[in-house]
Order: C-alpha cells, then structure tokens, then sequence
C-alpha cells in the first residue's frame, strides 16, 4: 500500500533523526577518552607543524601569508624611499622584523603544550563540533598573552642586533602622531610580536582546518576516527 504525504513526511523525519542520533551516538561515545585524546593529538600535531614551518629560515620572510610588512602608510612610502635611494634601507628593516618573528616562534611550543595539557573535556567537545579553527581560537584565547610575554624579549633581542629598532622607533613614532600609522604598532618589538603571534595562529588554523578536512589523510587512527565522527 503506498504511502500517503504525512506518512512519507514522518518516515523522512524518522531516517533523520536516526541519522543524528546515530552521529550523536559516536561524538558521544568519543566524549570522554577518545575525543578527549584525539582532539589533543591533533591540536599538538597542528601546532607543531605551524611553529616547524615558520620557525625556519625565511618562514615569515619567504610566506606571503604571514610576511610582516611596514605597517600602515609606511608601507606605501616605500614606493617613495626607493626613489630617492633609501629603499635598501626599508628592505632591511623589513627582512629584521621578520627574522625577529622567526626566531622568537619556537618559544610558543611549551606554552601550547601546556595548553593542550590543561584543556577540559568540556573544551574538548566544543572544539570538536566547532568551526574549522575552533581549536586555534582556543589557543589563542587562553596563551596569547603569555606568548605575548615570552616572544617580547626575544624580538627585542633580534632586531637590536641590527640597529634598527631606533631608526624604527623614531620613524613610526613620527609616522604615528600623523596618523600614518597606529599607536599600537609605534614600537618594532610590539609591531613585530603582533605580527608574529597572527601569523602563528593563522599557520595553525590552517593546520587544523587541514586536519578536520582530511581526517583520513592523518597517519593516527585515533584522529581518523575522532574526526571522522565528528564530521557525521
């Protein structure tokens, strides 16, 4: 006997309420132990992938993504400095704000350890079932001002060997009462650690974006099968 609209509507709506409870089922079986676990394996792994890649030679200076540039209208004067022969000048400043960020990266690998470590369950289950960088903005949520603290020094440290945080300084802090460039980034150490901490948060949010994508491409079968309940 066939069956009538209504009837059909309700068999509709029983194969998917069955489909997401069969999906809440697994995520809800992963909640504790595995999702707890998985999640943390993927979040170091995105991580450590993200400080390996910019942590290396040319790892800011060589990636369009995260090369820090002269900030604000600085960096449309630079048109103007090469032309009267100062452009060299500009270009080196730029290749030392971002050898500063590169050494100054590798400092984040303990504190987001330590991060992943703390992590709750209740974190966990967000992050899982969250948007694709759910687990970057945690990070970023709960070490950015930390990291803020640790990469400080060692950009200082950086671009003081070159002699040009003066000349930086003086340059932006003129630039700065123009208009030309904001307040906050008056200061090449505090510039720079801006800068730095972005491109390590987009570079993991990639990592993690990659990882939520491709869950079977991962070489943990502990990941394969966290995200691929969690994409259910």
């Amino acid at each position: 006997m066939p069956m009538t609209g209504t009837r059909a509507a309700i068999a509709l709506l029983a194969v998917l309420a069955a489909g997401l409870l069969q999906a809440a089922g697994l995520l809800d079986a992963l909640s504790q132990k595995d999702a707890v676990a998985g999640l943390k394996a993927a979040l170091t792994q995105g991580a450590g992938t993200a400080i390996g890649k910019l942590g290396a030679v040319d790892g800011f200076l060589g990636n369009p993504q995260v090369k820090i540039p002269l900030p604000g209208k600085l960096q449309d004067a630079k048109t103007l400095l090469d032309l009267v022969g100062l452009g060299p000048k500009a270009d080196e400043l730029v290749t030392t704000m971002n050898r500063a960020a590169e050494a100054a990266v590798p400092e984040a690998k303990p504190l987001l350890v330590d991060a992943v470590r703390q992590m709750s369950i209740q974190d966990a289950k967000s992050i899982l079932t969250g948007g694709d960088d759910a687990g970057t903005q945690y990070f970023r949520r709960v070490t950015a001002d930390k990291l803020r603290e640790r990469f400080l020094p060692i950009v200082k440290r950086s671009t003081d060997k070159l002699q040009v945080a003066g000349q930086y300084n003086s340059l932006a802090g003129q630039a700065s009462k123009l208009g030309l460039v904001d307040a906050k980034d008056a200061s090449i150490e505090s510039y720079v650690t801006t800068k730095a901490l972005d491109g390590l948060y987009l570079m993991m949010a990639n990592e993690e974006r990659a990882i939520r994508q491709d869950p079977m491409g991962q070489a943990s079968s502990l990941l394969k099968k966290v995200f691929t309940a969690a994409k259910q």
